[in-house]
């Protein structure tokens, strides 16, 4: 059922480092992000795939990761993701629209992701210059988004947003990160 695979397809910044996602695995996710909807059509989205653990270590070097956990400086070695997929635009292809395929497509990753059993996180903070010269990324390609994915070691829950309206995600003393979401009734403007 879809809407079980949303609910936990929540954004996971804690992995089972030592246990590897294969390239053929991630082909898989980006072949489900191929097949999803693009703006007109023009499918301007290309992908890098990262599962080596030396190029993961640079890769996870240009990433922020929870701007809301201020002492938090991202996952320790051995939580950190086993793979990534670099979500690119090829400038030539792209459109106004680039952020919408985007967006669809880091989605149909991340839900072939949960479907597999792995867990992911799009992180758009990133040293977007670094990143480039690491990967050798040609200048006709502008990095979107980075997934980063894994099997995942933390437990995210969703909760409901309180009286106070606080949107902000947090962990508590068992480190289990908590998601707040508002009511259904709070986000429909109008119904006819």
């Amino acid at each position: 059922m879809i809407k079980n695979l949303i609910k936990k397809n929540r954004s996971y910044r804690r992995f089972h480092q030592d246990r590897r996602v294969d390239v053929e695995t991630l082909r898989e996710l980006v072949d489900l992000a191929r097949l999803s909807g693009s703006a007109a059509n023009l499918q301007p989205l290309r992908y890098i795939l990262a599962c080596d653990p030396q190029i993961n270590a640079q890769i996870f070097a240009c990433l922020g990761w929870a701007a809301y956990l201020k002492n938090w400086p991202g996952p320790k070695e051995g939580e950190q993701p086993p793979a990534y997929i670099i979500i690119l635009s090829d400038i030539a292809k792209a459109n106004d629209y680039v952020g919408y395929d985007c967006g669809i497509a880091g989605q149909s990753i991340l839900l072939g992701a949960v479907e597999k059993g792995l867990a992911g996180c799009m992180l758009g903070s990133i040293n977007r210059k670094k990143l480039k010269d690491i990967l050798n990324i040609e200048t006709q390609f502008k990095i979107l988004l980075v997934i980063a994915l894994g099997e995942p070691k933390e437990e995210v829950v969703i909760e409901t947003v309180g009286h106070d309206n606080n949107i902000r995600y947090w962990r508590d003393d068992k480190e289990i990160h908590h998601v707040p979401k508002r009511e259904l009734s709070d986000i429909i403007v109008a119904s006819f």
